[in-house]
């Protein structure tokens, strides 16, 4: 199974606010086309960025996948070429036991950078960043580890 979810609302008032009318409206991540490789996550809420500002944003969404796949999470192309905005670590690398973990449910966040000269304005349910769930492999002789992410379920 692999699917998007809203956090439940108790986590997002703990993370985000506590808006009802908000968290009922926000959106799933989606993709944008046909032939899109990757997921569109929105903002939440407007904010702005300026010059050399860092943001901590929560995406209020957590994500269900098999144990051989990753979700990569990346900044939309538009952000770094035309506006000069960076995540932080580059890329995100969300593992599949990161769901439902006991510490935040497995809400993912994103922090970004401006490193450009104007200020980044983001609107409420634009396009911030984008994830996409890939397999990934092991090497042959791996030491399996046999220690386990805590999950509330």
């Amino acid at each position: 199974m692999r699917k998007f979810e809203k956090i439940s609302f108790e986590q997002f008032k703990k993370d985000v606010c506590d808006d009802i009318e908000l968290y009922n409206e926000y959106s799933l991540p989606r993709r944008m086309s046909k032939k899109a490789a990757a997921y569109d996550f929105f903002a939440l809420y407007d904010y702005t960025l300026m010059p050399g500002e860092i943001k901590k944003i929560p995406t209020g969404i957590k994500a269900q996948f098999e144990e051989d796949e990753v979700l990569i999470l990346v900044c939309r192309s538009s952000m770094g070429f035309k506006y000069n905005v960076r995540m932080c670590n580059q890329m995100g690398v969300i593992d599949s036991d990161y769901y439902n973990n006991s510490d935040n449910e497995g809400h993912m966040w994103i922090r970004i950078q401006n490193e450009g000269e104007e200020p980044y304005n983001v609107k409420k349910g634009q396009g911030m960043i984008q994830g996409m769930f890939m397999k990934y492999l092991i090497t042959d002789d791996d030491d399996p580890v046999k220690k386990e992410r805590k999950t509330d379920k």
